[in-house]
C-alpha cells in the first residue's frame, strides 16, 4: 500500500487557508491499484449484507459505482444542493471549512432498508453523519462505512455508530 499512499496528493490551504486537501483521483491513473482498492472495499461482509449502497457526491461516486458493480448491489447517489430532481431528503452538516448539505431522492430509499455507505475519504465523520441520520430518520439502518482514505487525526471514526473499514489510514 506504499504506492497507494504516494497516490494521495495533498493541496494545501485548499479550498480555505488551513486545510490540507488530500485528493485521490491520482489513483484512477494507475488501473491495477484502482481495481486492487475495488476489490478490498466489495469484499466488507457487512457489503454483502446490505440492500445497498449509498454513495456521496463526487469523489465517492467513482468508488460507489465500481463497488456496485463488484458486488452486484444497487447504488443511490447522495448528492450536493440542487443536484437531484424529484422529492428529495435534503439535511445539512458542517465541514472544517463552512457548512453544505446532502440529498436523496425518496423514491430511491423506497425499496432498501439497509445500507453501506461509501466514500472517498473520512476526515471528521460529518459527511457520512449527514447521510447517515437522514437514513435513520427515515427508518432505514446503516452497517457501514467503507472509505479508502482515513485521515486518522481528525478523529472522524470515533463520531460513527457503525463499523469503518478504510483502505489505508493516514
Amino acid at each position: 500500500m506504499k504506492k497507494l499512499r504516494d497516490l494521495i496528493l495533498t493541496y494545501k490551504d485548499f479550498p480555505k487557508k488551513g486545510i490540507d486537501f488530500k485528493d485521490v483521483l491520482e489513483i484512477l491513473q494507475y488501473p491495477e491499484i484502482f481495481k486492487e482498492i475495488i476489490l478490498k472495499m466489495s469484499s466488507n461482509q457487512l457489503l454483502k449484507n446490505a440492500d445497498a449502497i449509498i454513495s456521496i457526491d463526487a469523489r465517492g461516486f467513482i468508488f460507489g459505482s465500481a463497488v456496485a458493480l463488484k458486488s452486484s448491489k444497487p447504488m443511490i447517489a447522495a448528492r450536493k444542493p440542487g443536484k437531484l430532481p424529484g422529492q428529495v431528503l435534503t439535511r445539512e452538516y458542517d465541514l472544517e471549512y463552512g457548512k453544505n448539505s446532502l440529498s436523496i431522492q425518496i423514491s430511491a430509499l423506497k425499496k432498501y432498508n439497509s445500507f453501506v455507505i461509501i466514500d472517498d475519504l473520512l476526515a471528521t465523520g460529518g459527511t457520512v453523519n449527514c447521510i447517515s441520520s437522514l437514513l435513520q430518520d427515515q427508518g432505514k439502518v446503516v452497517l457501514s462505512l467503507i472509505t479508502v482514505v482515513e485521515l486518522k487525526k481528525l478523529n472522524g471514526r470515533s463520531k460513527l455508530e457503525f463499523p469503518v473499514q478504510s483502505i489505508i489510514s493516514l
